[in-house]
């Protein structure tokens, strides 16, 4: 485009050659504003909205909790309100799909964990790869099983509760959170590494166990320590192991799995947070940065720990470091959920 000199003098346009336009004055003028407003106009900073983190799961359980804590401290490094959407259904898988479908601005991410980032991918046909269709941004911390009877069952800890097992084939039930359910997994697991056989009753929750439990119908489940606590505070149900490691601060009378007699038998209700693939580098930098200030409040972790989940370390909180624990998850889980053909309902 060509402005000519005399149209400076000119109130109108004015014929040039073919192929150029001559501007007047005024519009040259307003072009000119409108092309130097348009370079020094800064981009728009990220997060300049209210993000949006969907849970899989229903008000109150372990994921809506530890989503609501973290969530809550994330708005003071974003700046923006990081405001919770569960959208449940299909074992959490309904609220990860609304993840894998949603713009890769950031501003929609989900929380995903054991089920519906891990096993899930191998108990149901999923119009989305568990893997491929995310992008990581920081492991949160994770919820431990405990392994828990009612308390009338005679054993004392857990080598004479897998003696008991033993003893009474057949006898026993199991109460599962439902089918393909880190209770319902785990039960599988422990039939297959102690040879014990015992009945496996399907709930549609851990709270339903845990209200047949104490009052005498189920003889043994594992909660995660979210759920088991306040029933074992208060002396409802005995706890006889905890999955993991290392004990939990919340109850470091309960001796871990190693310690009590079935070493290496570790699972945990683990959670992360994932944004859909193909979001922006600085933009899951942002997210992780969140929640690293997030988990290293005193305030926050005083809360994490009193609900029973271990915080990740440091290093573990990084994308790279929940990418490789996801693939790691899955390598283990895999197996075993095909080898016992647990299908989704």
């Amino acid at each position: 485009m060509t402005i000519a000199n005399d149209s400076f003098r000119s109130c109108a346009f004015r014929g040039t050659s073919p192929g150029v336009i001559t501007l007047t004055l005024p519009l040259a003028t307003a072009l000119a504003a409108v092309l130097v407003t348009a370079e020094s106009a800064p981009a728009q900073v990220y997060p300049a909205r209210p993000i949006t983190l969907v849970v899989g799961y229903g008000v109150g359980g372990p994921s809506d909790t530890i989503a609501r804590i973290v969530a809550e401290r994330m708005k003071s490094a974003l700046g923006q309100p990081v405001v919770i959407e569960n959208i449940t259904g299909a074992a959490g898988s309904i609220g990860v799909g609304r993840v894998a479908r949603a713009t890769p601005d950031g501003y929609t991410i989900g929380l995903g964990d054991w089920s519906t980032l891990c096993v899930n991918g191998a108990m149901y046909n999923l119009p989305y790869d568990v893997v491929k269709d995310f992008a990581p941004i920081s492991m949160l911390p994770s919820a431990p099983q405990i392994i828990v009877t009612k308390n009338v069952v005679p054993a004392k800890n857990l080598t004479e509760l897998l003696a008991w097992l033993k003893t009474n084939q057949d006898k026993v039930s199991y109460g599962t959170s439902g089918i393909g359910s880190p209770s319902h997994v785990s039960g599988v697991l422990l039939k297959s590494i102690t040879g014990a056989k015992f009945q496996l009753v399907p709930y549609r929750g851990a709270a339903q166990v845990m209200s047949d439990m104490i009052s005498g119908q189920i003889d043994l489940s594992m909660f995660p320590a979210t759920v088991a606590l306040q029933q074992l505070r208060t002396g409802n149900t005995r706890a006889h192991a905890v999955t993991a490691r290392t004990r939990i601060p919340a109850a470091p009378e309960i001796p871990t799995v190693d310690e009590a007699g079935l070493p290496g038998f570790y699972i945990s209700l683990w959670f992360g947070l994932w944004a859909p693939k193909g979001v922006a580098n600085d933009v899951v930098g942002k997210l992780n940065g969140a929640v690293v200030e997030a988990l290293a409040d005193p305030a926050v972790r005083a809360r994490i720990a009193d609900q029973g989940f271990d915080i990740p370390t440091r290093d573990q909180q990084t994308p790279a470091a929940l990418a490789a624990f996801q693939k790691a998850e899955i390598e283990k889980w895999w197996p075993i959920v095909k080898e016992a053909n647990i299908k989704g309902e």
